[in-house]
């Protein structure tokens, strides 16, 4: 899963990381969070008629369809590879409404409960990490506010990441962004390897959603008994193979 996550990012990092945005003419202001937490709101990349464009989204997906109240959906803030295609709550939205989450690291712990161990994971080379997301467009039928929201989707862990937590972020490859945003693309390109990745433990304040997601100290590590992990090179997978 992916309950909590960073983006720390400049302009000129996100158009370029784009490749590239559609930069609107006023330029919003672009706050750096070290600790996001589902149900707030966030940055995800879709494809326009104007081209890549950065919107903010509802971390949390509510379909089209839902008739219910917001806070009765339920955690919809991850959607499983393996399963998003038949169910109700993410199919349509898999087919007709895909995004790019950009994330400069997310975290994820080890431990029993009540001891929880937080570890950073990012990319090995400090760039920002492409998770694949779904979007959609709600309309509150009693207030007729329009909420736009997204799920990031996750997948089995590979063998590094797998030492930390079963599943992760699933991460697109530059090359593939086009065929994601448009749809021609499919699941395989979910469970390409990711890039190189690093982790290290940070301080448990952040554990609890409630400390505020602005502090760049989240993000530092701790002294650990053993140095940070790094994952090596993984082999690409054979052409044409759908795992």
């Amino acid at each position: 899963m992916c309950g909590r996550f960073s983006q720390a990012y400049t302009w000129e990092e996100i158009v370029a990381f784009s490749q590239p945005l559609t930069v609107p003419a006023d330029r919003p202001n672009l706050q750096a969070r070290y600790n996001i937490a589902p149900t707030t709101e966030i940055d995800i990349i879709v494809k326009t008629e104007a081209g890549r464009e950065l919107r903010k989204a509802r971390w949390g997906l509510v379909p089209a369809w839902w008739k219910k109240t917001v806070s009765e959906v339920g955690s919809t803030h991850n959607a499983r590879s393996d399963r998003m295609s038949d169910s109700a709550m993410f199919r349509s939205a898999f087919v007709k409404r895909r995004c790019i989450i950009p994330a400069s690291a997310f975290y994820e712990w080890t431990g029993t409960k009540g001891e929880k161990v937080p570890h950073l994971i990012s990319a090995a080379d400090g760039g920002l990490l492409a998770f694949a997301g779904l979007w959609d467009r709600w309309t509150d039928p009693e207030t007729g506010e329009e909420i736009v929201s997204c799920t990031i989707i996750t997948r089995d862990a590979d063998k590094w990441m797998s030492a930390i937590h079963h599943r992760m972020p699933a991460m697109l490859h530059p090359r593939d962004f086009d065929a994601w945003l448009d749809g021609t693309g499919g699941k395989e390109l979910l469970d390409q390897p990711p890039p190189e990745l690093r982790e290290w433990v940070v301080n448990s304040r952040m554990n609890n959603a409630k400390v505020g997601d602005d502090d760049p100290a989240t993000e530092e590590p701790v002294p650990a008994e053993s140095p940070p992990a790094k994952r090596p090179p993984e082999e690409p997978p054979p052409q044409g193979s759908l795992f």
